[in-house]
């Protein structure tokens, strides 16, 4: 899996507000959903025989190796230890991560030196991004595919109803979102719990039969294994990989449960339950070799099996659920940085601003969550598309990571250089890794991610572009004021708020609304809305303004990528704080929406260009966006920028 709940998953029942026991058993109902339930899938996959490897002692010792030691290094030292370190105002995640490295490096203008830098860390931050929603399909399809395959071992002849029932169980999933996850979510954490109870006391048994399993602590049965299947070591990596999916969530849920019990719910119960669990699948096919083909529903006895299949479907959901609450909240995250048109949002909790739904982006993941399930059938075929749009994205943290330890937190620098080296090699054999699985359906979460990333600058250019064709096209603010000296247009009670993203031109709202009506309002407020690259803005910083004179008020308002943008509340704490008369029933809000026209725009290929323009056509209201009242809004023409 990838970033999984990226902007924080909505999913979490939890708050900074709860303390001990409590806090740690939420954080394991979100934040280990994905690497909690790996045990389903991965050791299976080490020892398919499409790799090669022949079920010897000597081989399962050294792949559980491979296993134990990557879970120490991979998600301990670098996640647990190292990269929860860089939280963001308490936010953590690829984007979070890509703001507080270009907030280490400072502001670079273009042509300054180190400018190159600071595109480098954006680009790093948009491609762990979009590598995501490569993800994103997979993790729903693969977890509840292989809980639903138990069904197989309890009956072999109810294989035919895996694929139904996994679809069911998928369509359900995906129509209850619009519900919110709030009361779902409560019982996420406790489901976990026994979860990894269960895996625990599954492995702890068949290890206790076969103690010698914990000969695989010792590294050098992973060395070896590598030596003496040199051939087939990269083929089996891309496997042993995918016990570590979901380790990057430990950093992006830091938001939503602090690190502290992020770290103590790992060391202390996710850890342990998982290694005893892959120790004891390893256990049970050293004894009974023809249990490989589903070594975790064959540990428990056949009264075990059912309910074992109801509760790893739940633990699946669990999974599913957070990574489809995660493409909400990464998608209204890249909404507010400037990186996404405009799409609507529904708020599905009125005291958690995170639990949000994005229709178009929850019915996109479903259908293509249903054809991957009907077109790979397994979750062994699923596997082979699994893992390298993950390895990417830890690529990505490991880099942005290094800068942040050298640039903001100013450790040594060889220190840091070392450290950056060790973990970037075995994040990169990762990723070669699972590059021996782009042909075998890897090819299809890179091409997700590539189209998203090709959204992601497609639309971030062409906005940019059409900034400067409007800020071309202004009238400065300061000479429209002065020239009401001179011809003061009728004057009306009341308050016009005009939205303007450029703080020194006139609205072209405003604009209009004289031209038409001939009028101005008492007050007129010309606001500006600002996104900024810190999760939230402190409420001292949040409202700036000052008069133009005439009743004109220039006002910035500034949200961070974790807040939503609620003009009304900043106009209230605009009156409040200037002492204005801004009675909510005498505020009229003006918006108009500037297009640039795809075949007029610069610097843009036409496939860009044409994608820009129906990105436009298509993307939500700005009434919506900043929850503008419909009883009080007025919506202007439309206008074409750009050179013909």
């Amino acid at each position: 899996m990838s970033i999984k709940q990226e902007a924080a998953v909505d999913a979490a029942p939890a708050s900074h507000a709860r303390h001990g026991p409590a806090l740690l058993i939420a954080a394991l109902g979100v934040v280990f959903g994905d690497i909690g339930t790996s045990p389903l899938y991965a050791f299976k996959e080490t020892l398919n025989p499409d790799h090669g490897v022949v079920l010897t002692q000597a081989a399962v010792l050294g792949l559980l190796s491979l296993i134990f030691w990557g879970l120490v290094f991979v998600v301990t030292l670098k996640y647990v230890v190292f990269v929860l370190r860089a939280d963001h105002d308490g936010e953590g995640g690829i984007l979070a991560l890509q703001a507080l490295a270009r907030k280490a490096l400072g502001e670079r203008a273009p042509g300054s030196a180190g400018h190159w830098l600071w595109r480098a860390i954006g680009g790093l931050g948009l491609l762990g991004a979009a590598m995501f929603y490569g993800d994103s399909l997979i993790t729903p399809a693969i977890s509840v595919l292989s809980a639903v395959e138990g069904l197989e071992v309890l009956a072999p002849q109810l294989q035919t109803y895996v694929i139904p029932v996994t679809m069911f169980i998928l369509v359900g999933l995906f129509a209850v979102q619009r519900k919110g996850t709030g009361v779902v979510g409560r019982i996420f954490g406790p489901v976990m719990l026994l979860w990894f109870g269960v895996l625990a006391l599954g492995g702890l048994w068949h290890v206790s039969q076969q103690p010698q399993i914990l000969a695989a602590l010792d590294p050098r049965h992973a060395v070896g294994f590598l030596i003496t299947h040199r051939a087939q070591a990269l083929a089996v990596l891309g496997a042993v990989f995918l016990a570590f999916t979901g380790g990057e969530a430990l950093y992006a849920d830091m938001g939503h449960f602090g690190a502290a019990p992020i770290r103590l719910a790992w060391l202390f119960i996710a850890l342990p339950s998982l290694v005893l669990n892959y120790f004891g699948q390893g256990a049970l096919v050293l004894v009974d070799p023809a249990a490989i083909d589903n070594p975790f529903f064959r540990m428990y006895p056949g009264w075990a099996v059912l309910p074992m299949v109801l509760l790893a479907a739940m633990a699946t959901v669990i999974a599913s659920q957070a990574v489809i609450s995660g493409a909400f909240s990464l998608t209204a995250q890249a909404m507010r940085m400037g990186y996404l048109p405009r799409m609507r949002v529904v708020q599905t909790s009125g005291e958690a601003i995170g639990q949000i739904y994005v229709p178009m982006v929850n019915w996109t993941l479903m259908v293509g969550v249903l054809l991957l399930v009907i077109g790979f059938r397994s979750s062994g075929a699923l596997s082979a598309a699994y893992g390298i749009a993950v390895s990417i994205t830890m690529v990505t943290t490991t880099l942005l990571a290094g800068v942040v330890a050298y640039r903001l937190w100013r450790w040594n620098r060889l220190a840091v250089g070392l450290g950056v080296l060790a973990f970037a090699f075995i994040d990169l054999t990762f990723v070669l890794a699972n590059s021996l699985k782009i042909l075998d359906g890897g090819w299809l979460t890179l091409a997700v991610a590539a189209v998203v990333m090709l959204l992601f600058t497609t639309w971030a250019k062409g906005r940019r572009l059409g900034l400067e064709a409007a800020a071309a096209e202004s009238l400065p603010i300061e000479a429209f004021v002065a020239s009401l000296e001179g011809h003061m247009p009728h004057r009306v009670r009341g308050t016009a708020v005009f939205l303007n993203s450029d703080e020194h031109a006139v609205p072209h709202a405003l604009l209009h609304n004289l031209k038409h009506n001939q009028v101005l309002h008492d007050i007129v407020i010309v606001l500006r809305v600002l996104a900024c690259d810190v999760p939230r803005i402190d409420a001292r910083q949040r409202i700036e303004g000052h008069t133009l004179g005439h009743g004109i008020w220039l006002v910035t308002a500034r949200h961070g990528f974790m807040e939503r943008p609620n003009v009304p509340e900043f106009i209230r704490i605009l009156a409040y704080q200037k002492g204005l008369d801004c009675a909510s029933m005498s505020t009229s809000y003006f918006v108009s929406r500037a297009s640039l026209s795809g075949r007029h725009m610069l610097h843009m290929t036409a496939l860009r260009s044409a994608l820009f323009g129906w990105l436009q056509r298509n993307a939500g209201r700005a009434s919506d966006y900043f929850e503008l009242p419909e009883n009080r809004l007025v919506e202007m023409g439309q206008r074409t920028l750009g050179r013909r």
